[in-house]
């Protein structure tokens, strides 16, 4: 009986979470505070990832929040989270998963916990974002790569 190969254990570590760039801006304070808050809330988010080194990641999570009261801009707030992720023997598919969803997923609550301080300390009331679904996101990406290509194949 033939033994199979042994297999590598998986592995991930998170190495470091950090905060990589941060921004924000109220450019109608103070008048904005004299108006009725009836907030209108933006958030645009992305992930980018890199390979530092042999099995090791750099992922940032881009959080992009834009509050509008009455049509003019309550505050503006930029967050990129990093983390350096070990990340070693995985397939492929499994690698992408893991750094565009996992990882992300990981670095989200130390982003939303920044842009919860710097909303207070604009003397805003709190913003409490709500969770993202990562796994969502990273299949809908995937769901439109795959039509992108099948659209560039079908024009070829």
């Amino acid at each position: 009986m033939a033994e199979a190969a042994p297999q590598e254990a998986q592995q991930f570590a998170i190495q470091r979470i950090f905060l990589k760039d941060v921004s924000f801006e109220a450019p109608n304070s103070p008048d904005m505070f004299q108006k009725e808050w009836n907030p209108d809330v933006k958030l645009d988010l992305d992930t980018q990832s890199r390979e530092l080194g042999e099995g090791v990641y750099e992922v940032i999570l881009r959080l992009t929040v834009t509050v509008k009261n009455e049509e003019e801009t309550a505050f503006l707030c930029e967050v990129q989270q990093g983390g350096i992720f070990t990340a070693g023997q995985m397939e492929a598919g499994q690698l992408a998963h893991c750094l565009g969803a996992f990882c992300p997923n990981i670095l989200f609550p130390y982003a939303r916990e920044t842009i919860s301080s710097l909303v207070v300390k604009g003397t805003f009331p709190q913003l409490n974002l709500a969770p993202v679904n990562f796994d969502a996101l990273f299949m809908n990406y995937l769901q439109n790569q795959a039509e992108g290509s099948a659209e560039a194949e079908s024009e070829a």
